[in-house]
């Protein structure tokens, strides 16, 4: 795992902490309160406000969130030194979307589990859901798909959290189009469009909406519907877990 120095974490940490709201036509439904606790891979693009978009495109969901994910940090990272804990503590949340980088290798495959299972609880004890969002290893590593998948799932099992298969939705959108431009230019980090099915992804683990319901307007129609469906059958795949 990457470490780096305390301060550096809290300034990062403050610079991305934020919050949005979507705006459902519904206004007397009561927001899903949504904090989002990782990353790079989370930060790039605001994957929490485009999920935030997806609800209030939706007309019958309204999604209020935080996020709190400096660069390279791992969940360890974020127990003691980003301020994470303290957002946590700060309001009522119903979900708690946590992500760390691959982890797959055997140590980090170690780490990824203790520390999901410790966030996982502390979660619960705030009366919120768990979530652990799989991501994706960089291009160069793309053989590592498969360890990425099975240490986010196991982790998810051992902290009793739900699992949010980003990854596994890329996969599934290059067996339709291989020529999907998921990765951004540094090969790690997403393309808006990675963004996007993560974020269809995250928001149906979310709300339990189908992924045909998603709206993605300024996307062309046949590569909305890839990203819908490899979205559908990522999350089916957890489910048969």
């Amino acid at each position: 795992m990457n470490r780096f120095r305390l301060v550096a974490l809290v300034f990062a940490a403050a610079l991305v902490l934020g919050g949005g709201s979507g705006s459902a036509s519904s206004r007397d439904a009561t927001p899903l309160r949504v904090l989002f606790v990782g990353n790079s891979l989370t930060a790039t693009n605001d994957l929490p406000a485009t999920v935030a978009a997806i609800a209030a495109r939706s007309g019958r969901f309204e999604i209020d969130y935080a996020t709190v994910a400096p660069g390279g940090a791992s969940l360890e990272d974020h127990w003691s030194l980003t301020g994470a804990r303290d957002v946590l503590d700060s309001k009522p949340w119903d979900v708690v979307v946590l992500q760390q980088g691959p982890s797959a290798l055997p140590e980090s495959r170690v780490n990824l589990i203790e520390w999901a299972r410790r966030w996982s609880g502390a979660v619960r004890a705030h009366s919120a859901r768990p979530a652990l969002l799989a991501v994706w290893p960089e291009s160069y590593r793309r053989y590592a798909f498969g360890a990425v998948a099975a240490n986010y799932g196991d982790a998810a099992a051992a902290g009793r959290a739900e699992l949010y298969p980003a990854g596994a939705a890329w996969q599934a959108a290059w067996r339709r189009s291989w020529r999907l431009k998921l990765y951004g230019p540094d090969g790690f980090h997403p393309s808006r469009l990675g963004t996007m099915l993560a974020a269809i992804v995250v928001y149906s683990g979310l709300t339990g909406e189908r992924t045909s319901s998603v709206s993605l307007p300024g996307v062309p129609a046949a590569t909305a519907t890839v990203l819908r469906r490899a979205a559908a059958e990522a999350l089916s795949s957890r489910l048969r877990r």
